[in-house]
């Protein structure tokens, strides 16, 4: 039901914005198309093996066929969808290789810099990075996911930034969109977000008493909690990873 207004969301969203920007031209429709149903797959608000019709999305859009397919296609080689031959086009299974990949690239880079920022980080920093725990202490209160991954994204890049190596942070941000489908999904459980909360709080303190070896350790161990995250999710939801013997789900009309 929820995965159903999400999507009734989105269509009105996109015959709201056809009003609004009735001269708006066939390529910034693209990339605007382009950007949601990337958004709408790492969020997890259009799920591994759902269904995608260029007619439909094509009508939501107010654009011809051919936008819709091309935006298809660079989804399909980013390894976002999937094209089934006679049967359709779904959202692709989650990758465990790339999780694992991203998550190895998280754990060096982000590892290494928060030692740095241990040793580095001065009562301005401090203050900020706290802010940012009470941002996520409100949005675990009222269950919102939304706000709470948006200020975690932001307090990992103020630790690189404070760490003294702000770019870092687009090289993890390139890496990790199949990481991000599982931190997105298991955050659905609210007991997880507690758990995150929690860990982001241990590794502030670490930060603010110096601890420089402290904060590496609670980093490290924060970072490789997506493995656990991937194990529950399978528990549930095997067809949602790469290699699970699932059929595709039939087209709607």
């Amino acid at each position: 039901m929820e995965r159903e207004e999400a999507r009734l969301a989105v269509a009105r969203q996109a015959s709201a914005l056809r009003g609004a920007f009735p001269t708006e031209t066939a390529r910034a429709i693209g990339a605007r198309l382009y950007q949601d149903l990337h958004d709408d797959i790492i969020t997890g608000r259009r799920r591994p093996g759902e269904d995608l019709s260029e007619t439909r999305i094509a009508e939501q859009y107010g654009v011809s066929r051919t936008p819709v397919r091309e935006v298809f296609h660079r989804l399909v080689e980013e390894g976002f969808l999937r094209v089934v031959p006679q049967i359709g086009t779904f959202v692709a299974p989650i990758n465990l290789a790339a999780v694992r990949d991203s998550q190895f690239i998280r754990e060096a880079l982000e590892c290494r810099a928060i030692r740095l920022t241990a040793a580095k980080a001065k009562a301005p920093a401090i203050r900020a990075l706290r802010q940012e725990l009470k941002v996520q202490e409100r949005a675990v209160a009222i269950g919102d996911r939304a706000s709470f991954f948006a200020s975690d994204e932001r307090m990992h890049q103020q630790l690189l930034a404070t760490a003294g190596h702000p770019q870092v942070w687009d090289t993890i941000a390139a890496a990790k969109a199949q990481l991000d489908r599982v931190r997105y999904i298991s955050l659905e459980a609210g007991d997880w977000l507690d758990m995150i909360f929690e860990q982001h709080r241990t590794i502030i303190e670490r930060i603010a008493t110096g601890d420089a070896a402290g904060a590496e350790r609670a980093m490290q161990a924060h970072l490789r909690t997506v493995f656990a995250a991937a194990d529950r999710i399978a528990a549930e939801h095997a067809d949602f990873f790469e290699g699970a013997q699932a059929k595709p789900r039939r087209r709607r009309p």
